[in-house]
């Protein structure tokens, strides 16, 4: 009877720990604390990841900003899955002679690209992720990115990059930029 008793325990605990939560449940959780926790895999289940996809150009203060977003599975040492995106850049100076200023399209190592996806924002209108570019000591080049787009014009996307709120180390040197501008909204249309 006891090992009955621990077989059916041991069924009820994995069974709770394999749960599958989309996307959406899982950004609307992030701020419940009445939400379980037990999920391993935040799928997207309604395909929200897929309008993102793609690739993405727009102008910004002299600057062509060109952005591929693909969706790939996310896993961790602990077994958490999660349905994210991951993004390549390319940054050239517009002008007669432009200029590549960041340009990471080519790479093939996947933990080389410092731009991931972080999740649906809690009111599901944008979608959150990271960011790190070149680093220059005593200056901060990463943050969130958001990305936004109107179901009305779908093949049009906002952006808007926040730095991180964090304590670096040294002076920044003043000809130094950040590799997007701090609070400032870039429109990409679809390619």
């Amino acid at each position: 009877m006891k090992n009955i008793i621990t077989i059916l325990l041991a069924f009820i605990a994995l069974s709770c720990k394999s749960q599958t939560v989309s996307l959406e449940e899982a950004a609307q959780c992030r701020d419940n604390p009445n939400c379980p926790r037990n999920f391993i895999y935040v799928k997207d289940i309604n395909n929200t990841l897929d309008k993102y996809v793609g690739i993405w150009k727009g102008s910004y203060n002299g600057r062509t900003y060109e952005i591929k977003f693909n969706k790939y599975l996310y896993e961790d040492f602990t077994g958490f899955k999660r349905d994210r995106i991951k993004g390549r850049l390319r940054i050239i100076t517009t002008g007669n002679l432009p200029l590549t200023i960041f340009d990471n399209f080519n790479e093939l190592d996947d933990n080389k690209i410092l731009f991931s996806g972080l999740g649906l924002t809690t009111n599901l209108q944008s979608y959150e992720m990271h960011f790190s570019g070149p680093y220059t000591k005593g200056c901060m080049n990463s943050g969130s990115i958001f990305l936004k787009i109107n179901p009305s014009t779908p093949n049009q996307m906002t952006i808007i990059y926040w730095s991180d709120k964090d304590i670096v180390v040294g002076d920044c040197p003043s000809t130094f930029t950040t590799t997007f501008p701090q609070q400032q909204e870039i429109l990409l249309t679809r390619q």
